[in-house]
């Protein structure tokens, strides 16, 4: 399940079988270099604070780490129970996967809301609102919701058949993405009738924890070799409304599919209430700035980092981001020393280890660009 790369002389094993959702801040691809990083500095125990479709956090365990996963959605829980928390052979899970197969569609909730007509091609309905599934695919997808609740499964199990059902309803769906807006001519992909399959899971032989907590109740009273942070860092976007750039809000189906709560909804994507603009963003995606005219998300990086116990830190940034590269440098080089940054254009399509320079500096706001900083705490003070 592993492969050999070798980056500035040194080894690192690659996993080759990470899955995932569609997701915006996926790190599939930074997969390589921040395992390389986390090799370096010989670490054991790892949190991946923010961890999302939860791929490094798979390629984490696959490695050998003993592996934290936390997400405040509900969803990502899920994605981490089953991957991390799996200690039987794929196999053990096909007849489960064939008996949701094998249920019956129904008209329910996610139909009502979320699934549409073929339409001579053209997602809008007669309602004025585009779908991002195809009806055919939301029946058999409210027939196999309602049967995983009536299952006597384990918590492992459960999350299991959720996760083989968001994979394959992401196979057939109609959108760019997210739940913030859909396409107006239905995709290719959703024409084609969901399946699901047993996801793509291995032994865990380390023990590994999963928590569904604010990032700094996950750090109180835990001990970390390292820290990887990926903050949902707020659009540079400012004629953006705040709530459509949160993840809750991009992702807002997946929670109603991991929790089948049938919420409230509003607006022409049929968001659920509780991600409305009343209701609170992540601090890491507050786009204001404070009185003291730094980003509030930058002055809450800084208390995360004073926070985490952990000797290394390493830290994810996209140039795409409200916050700028230089202000995250500044608020990390607060805490300790910065043994290395390394820059990832994906419009050259090149990896570049980086001095942090004045020039450099100048240059770092282009778009398409991902950075890595991997930070040596201070020793707390005798």
């Amino acid at each position: 399940m592993v492969q050999e790369a070798s980056f500035d002389g040194l080894s690192t094993k690659i996993p080759t079988t990470t899955q995932g959702i569609k997701y915006a801040g996926s790190k599939l691809k930074l997969l390589p270099r921040i395992l390389q990083l986390v090799g370096r500095v010989g670490a054991v125990s790892v949190l991946d604070g923010f961890s999302g479709s939860t791929r490094v956090s798979q390629a984490l365990a696959q490695s050998g780490y003993r592996v934290t996963a936390n997400d405040v959605a509900v969803w990502s829980k899920v994605l981490a129970t089953c991957y991390l928390k799996n200690e039987k052979e794929s196999k053990e899970y096909q007849a489960l996967i064939d008996h949701l197969n094998a249920v019956p569609p129904q008209d329910g909730w996610f139909s009502e809301h979320y699934g549409g007509l073929p339409n001579g091609g053209s997602s809008i309905q007669p309602d004025g609102l585009k779908k991002p599934w195809q009806l055919h695919n939301t029946r058999k997808l409210d027939g196999i919701r309602e049967e995983i609740d009536c299952l006597r499964l384990s918590e492992v199990e459960h999350c299991v058949a959720l996760t083989s059902l968001m994979l394959a309803l992401d196979e057939v769906d109609s959108t760019l993405g997210h739940f913030v807006s859909y396409l107006a001519d239905w995709s290719l992909r959703s024409y084609k009738s969901m399946k699901l399959k047993v996801p793509q899971l291995w032994i865990n032989r380390e023990h590994h924890t999963v928590l569904h907590e604010d990032i700094f109740d996950a750090v109180r009273n835990r001990t970390f070799d390292l820290a990887y942070f990926d903050p949902p860092y707020g659009s540079n976007n400012e004629k953006m409304p705040p709530s459509r750039v949160r993840y809750l809000s991009y992702y807002h189906v997946w929670t109603s599919v991991c929790l089948n709560d049938k919420p409230e909804l509003f607006g022409k994507a049929k968001r659920r209430a509780d991600t409305s603009d009343l209701d609170a963003a992540s601090i890491f995606e507050e786009f204001r700035r404070g009185e003291n005219g730094r980003f509030l998300a930058m002055d809450a990086i800084d208390r995360l980092i004073a926070a985490v116990d952990a000797k290394y830190v390493l830290v994810s940034y996209s140039s795409g981001g409200r916050a700028t590269a230089q202000e995250l440098a500044e608020s990390l080089e607060r805490h300790g020393h910065l043994v290395e940054t390394v820059e990832i254009d994906y419009k050259k399509n090149v990896m570049a280890k980086m001095k942090w320079t004045g020039e450099w500096l100048r240059d770092a706001e282009i778009p398409n660009r991902e950075f890595l900083f991997l930070l040596e705490k201070n020793l707390p003070s005798l």
